[in-house]
């Protein structure tokens, strides 16, 4: 059991301090889309099927859209003077999921992993990396 949790553990991500913005709403929409991630990585990992797959897949897409929308539109308020281009980085991230997802209907077993860990990857780096950009902006006109 001791191994198998470890070896578990090791694809799923969890949150840290260092991923904080300081601002509750986004951390929780942060925290939302790790949790929906991990799900997705359950279902790849313990061969859940493809209707949980798809399950999962689907619910991290529409919330992280959703998220996207969200922060963008704080960034904007703030008048973050990178927003444009923090913009055009969800907007690429978007397209290579769909590209993903396209070669996921197309050969399942192959795109699946490739699939979860490019979000996980990518939604890690750009927490601790792009977010921490816009940070001061948001918490300057104290948003929640």
């Amino acid at each position: 059991p001791y191994i198998h949790k470890r070896v578990t553990a090791s694809h799923l991500v969890a949150w840290k301090d260092d991923m904080s913005v300081g601002v509750e709403s986004i951390d929780n929409d942060h925290k939302k889309l790790l949790e929906l991630i991990n799900d997705l990585q359950r279902a790849v990992h313990y061969h859940m099927g493809e209707s949980f797959e798809r399950k999962a897949l689907r619910e991290l897409v529409d919330y992280t859209k959703y998220h996207f929308e969200r922060e963008e539109g704080m960034m904007e308020s703030a008048g973050f003077p990178g927003f444009a281009e923090h913009k055009k980085t969800h907007e690429a991230m978007v397209a290579k999921v769909k590209e993903l997802c396209e070669q996921y209907n197309e050969n399942r077993d192959v795109t699946i992993n490739r699939l979860a860990e490019y979000l996980k990857s990518w939604l890690v780096h750009h927490i601790r990396g792009e977010d921490q950009k816009y940070a001061p902006y948001l918490q300057k006109i104290g948003a929640r």
